[in-house]
């Protein structure tokens, strides 16, 4: 067994942590409380390849392995999580196009996508539709070499910078189960018809715009049509969502690092009856509880991420980091939150917003409901093995 990175991962993860360091954590707070969006840090990361993570290197990308892959999600989230989603999912559907795409789907839209000249995000979630995804209302209705599009998307994140959005669309709806008649379109967003109608006010989660998007009679070229083939969508965004998985998963962690910091040097700053509150023991059991989940969590997420680098379908591994990195994110949150007591509840500490950023990471990518499901499921069939 080997638990270190390697000496690539290594200067990979010295790189971004100065990065997070220099540029994100002084101006997150301030940036998130007046809802300004990260446009000076969006184009860092442009220049450092981040668009592309998940992107081939033919077509210009970085073709990242999953464990650095997730150490870009925990090391952005460390700083800010709102700046970690503008990337998660983008580089998502850079995924999928990559892995279910035609050729000339590839090479018309990585290339762009992974220097970040355009973006990109995933529109799956309906007003009526989230974990069922197979209960969704957009149609697409093939009229000649054209698909008409009607319906709505919610939740969508990157809606008001996307260039292109593949979009989960019911092109039969006559068909059982259901899913064989759902595929995914790659929508061009300037497309007449197209409309972002609102930003969803959220808790947390700010920096990057979650929206409502809807289509009428978007009419969309039948070559946009992911992988050229019918009937393949639910499968497509399922596999990519997998891989999502590890993205959350990376992020919690980061949430939960940055709560543990947090708390750590504030409770050795901090003095109450002539002493930091560092010596008290009740104190200290709450700074260990914190450290321990949080370790647990990264070994699982990086063993997640390792076997999705072996090559290998990882429902299970990546759902139960996920589920438990997820889980010890909003734990780390709050706990860091008690140990600042009332300056907890302070916007000028950092640990308000990650208590409010932190139960996301338990509802995103597939509620933890859902994942527990995922991972009994894989257990009862054999295909996930523990022990």
């Amino acid at each position: 067994m080997d638990f270190t990175y390697d000496e690539q991962q290594m200067a990979f993860r010295k790189a971004l942590r100065t990065f997070v360091d220099k540029e994100i954590i002084p101006v997150a707070n301030e940036w998130e409380k007046t809802g300004r969006y990260p446009t000076e840090i969006v184009e860092h990361m442009k220049a450092m390849g981040l668009f592309g993570i998940t992107t081939p290197e033919e077509y210009g990308g970085l073709d990242l392995d999953k464990v650095s892959f997730t150490l870009v999600y925990e090391e952005l989230a460390r700083g800010w999580m709102g700046v970690a989603g503008i990337l998660g999912s983008h580089n998502l559907s850079c995924w999928m196009i990559g892995k279910h795409g035609t050729e000339e789907q590839k090479k018309t839209l990585l290339p762009k996508l992974a220097s970040g000249e355009w973006r990109t995000g995933v529109g799956l979630t309906e007003p009526g539709a989230g974990t069922d995804l197979q209960g969704i209302k957009t149609t697409a209705n093939r009229d000649g070499d054209h698909y008409v599009v009607n319906g709505a998307k919610t939740w969508i994140t990157n809606a008001r910078h996307a260039n292109v959005l593949p979009v989960l669309v019911k092109t039969d709806s006559t068909t059982t189960p259901a899913h064989k008649g759902m595929s995914l379109l790659l929508i061009d967003t300037t497309t007449d018809g197209f409309e972002v109608q609102r930003d969803m006010g959220k808790l947390g989660y700010k920096g990057t715009e979650s929206c409502e998007i809807t289509f009428t009679d978007v009419r969309v070229p039948v070559d946009a049509l992911l992988g050229g083939v019918e009937g393949r969508g639910l499968q497509q965004a399922l596999s990519g969502l997998e891989i999502g998985r590890l993205n959350i998963a990376g992020r919690s962690v980061g949430i939960a690092q940055a709560a543990y910091d947090a708390a750590l040097e504030y409770a050795k700053q901090r003095t109450a009856f002539g002493q930091p509150i560092a010596e008290f023991q009740a104190i200290q059991l709450k700074i260990a509880d914190i450290a321990t989940q949080l370790q647990a969590a990264r070994l699982m997420t990086y063993w997640a991420a390792s076997q999705a680098d072996s090559g290998k379908r990882v429902d299970m591994e990546a759902g139960m980091a996920k589920y438990f990195a997820s889980e010890a994110a909003i734990t780390a949150s709050l706990e860091a939150m008690r140990i600042h007591g009332g300056y907890g509840y302070s916007t000028e500490f950092v640990v308000e917003r990650l208590y409010r950023d932190a139960p996301l990471m338990a509802i995103g990518e597939g509620t933890n409901d859902i994942m527990r499901t995922v991972i009994a499921k894989s257990l009862v069939a054999g295909t996930g093995v523990i022990g």
